[in-house]
């Protein structure tokens, strides 16, 4: 079995999400307890910001669901609405045919798939596995094939549109993976997202989704640098944002995640940078961008610029912040 842990932060990664397992694994036996139909039922692993609203979805759509997620309010949401709890993956893969997995890293998906009490432990044929988390292209790739050599289907699937695509279901998916199989996951995809792209075979939705933030972090870097340089020099940066939205620098940062507070209402800079997309997140990211350009001898010299602003607000303590938090950052 193929495992894969090149760096200790994996490892640590890892240990902590089984930790929370363990924590929460008494809480969740209290929760739900009626019986589901394989074959009818989706695994849901993973009820953060993103799996959480995906599982909404899901659920509005159909589909019957059964969820694993180490914190016990996040699976007791989705049991308020009729879902089935589990302790683990495993579980998870005793009682479904398709699990979807939303996770924070690739340590994390290494833990669920392959570690203790995980999916490979309950692996069967009829197992179709979609991973929408954003994780090492490497890792995904090397994952795959040990699933599929055990007779599974596994396609990557990351998303884009943050935490309001999620919600109201207009995600765009990324999705790695033989053209049967794409076929084969289009109906859970349209249940969470608007947009569907076949991206090629294994892993090719993950390199396309790190590209995407790669250019996602690098526009709302300098969004944020032409706001904070306006209002220094005397504009009102309602007046700026208009004009950037009319203009050459129109972009997804600007018109719809604006990193200035007040721009627009209910996004994370008019709530005090809360909710969206973390910046530890994004830095997790730049960080995989980063390393598989090191692999490929790809030069990204903007991305190892920005890396090092987000490395600087975690130190900071700002790493659950939005990642739209880059402009007061830079400002102070």
């Amino acid at each position: 079995m193929f495992i894969i842990s090149r760096v200790a932060a994996f490892e640590k990664g890892a240990l902590r999400f089984k930790l929370q397992l363990l924590y929460a694994a008494a809480a969740t036996r209290r929760m739900s307890t009626q019986s589901v139909n394989i074959e009818e039922s989706v695994g849901v692993i993973g009820l953060g910001q993103m799996g959480g609203r995906m599982a909404d979805n899901l659920r509005k759509n159909g589909h019957k669901l059964v969820v694993c997620d180490p914190v016990p309010a996040n699976v007791q949401r989705q049991v308020d609405q009729g879902a089935k709890a589990t302790a683990n993956a495993r579980e998870v893969a005793e009682q479904c045919d398709t699990i979807i997995t939303m996770l924070p890293s690739t340590a994390t998906v290494e833990c669920v798939y392959l570690g203790e009490d995980g999916v490979h432990e309950a692996l069967r044929s009829e197992h179709l596995l979609l991973d929408s988390s954003t994780i090492d292209p490497i890792f995904t790739k090397k994952l795959s094939k040990e699933l599929h050599d055990r007779g599974a289907t596994f396609v990557d699937a990351p998303v884009s549109g943050g935490v309001a695509g999620a919600q109201n279901g207009t995600l765009t998916s990324m999705v790695g993976g033989e053209p049967d199989e794409f076929e084969r996951v289009k109906p859970l995809l349209k249940a969470m997202g608007k947009n569907l792209v076949h991206c090629g075979g294994s892993s090719t939705g993950q390199i396309a989704k790190l590209c995407n933030n790669l250019a996602a972090a690098i526009q709302l870097t300098s969004v944020a640098e032409a706001t904070n340089l306006g209002v220094a020099l005397g504009i009102d940066p309602r007046v700026l944002a208009a004009i950037m939205n009319s203009s050459t620098s129109c972009c997804w940062s600007s018109t719809t995640n604006h990193p200035y507070p007040g721009i627009l209402p209910d996004i994370p800079a008019s709530k005090g940078y809360e909710g969206g997309f973390a910046v530890q997140l994004m830095r997790k990211d730049l960080g995989l961008a980063s390393s598989c350009a090191t692999s490929a001898e790809a030069s990204v010299p903007l991305v190892n610029s920005v890396l090092q602003l987000f490395n600087m607000m975690v130190t900071q303590g700002n790493g659950h912040k939005d990642f739209a938090y880059i402009l007061p950052f830079i400002a102070e």
